[in-house]
């Protein structure tokens, strides 16, 4: 099916979400940083990013915003999670130019509809 990037630095959250995805029958790759998520973009261009907010390097919503300036990567669909659910911090997602916004802990029925919707 598709390809898509989990960009998530918890192990726990990673392997579920990756779990859920694959179940899915998609093709999933990681990543636990800023800097590994480029590169994993370059190498593979995924269909869909799975973004955390909360990063060790440098936020999700940063990320996001220059994803979305880069022509190499404007046109790739990105769903954030993050434990940060607030309105605000959902809008502020979706300024940033995010397709949709999950809170963790993440309704996993919620994400599978949100990926077949966006691929």
């Amino acid at each position: 099916m598709a390809t898509i990037l989990v960009v998530e630095d918890t192990l726990t959250d990673q392997q579920l979400l990756c779990s859920v995805l694959r179940q899915e029958g998609h093709w999933v790759i990681t990543a636990a940083s800023e800097k590994e998520a480029l590169d994993r973009i370059a190498q593979a261009k995924p269909d869909l990013i799975l973004l955390d907010v909360v990063l060790p390097d440098r936020s999700g919503f940063e990320l996001c915003r220059d994803l979305r300036d880069k022509q190499e990567t404007k046109e790739i669909p990105i769903v954030m999670c993050s434990s940060k659910g607030s309105n605000m911090d959902k809008f502020w997602g979706m300024q940033q130019g995010a397709e949709a916004y999950l809170a963790k802990p993440v309704d996993l029925d919620a994400l599978t509809k949100v990926v077949r919707k966006l691929i």
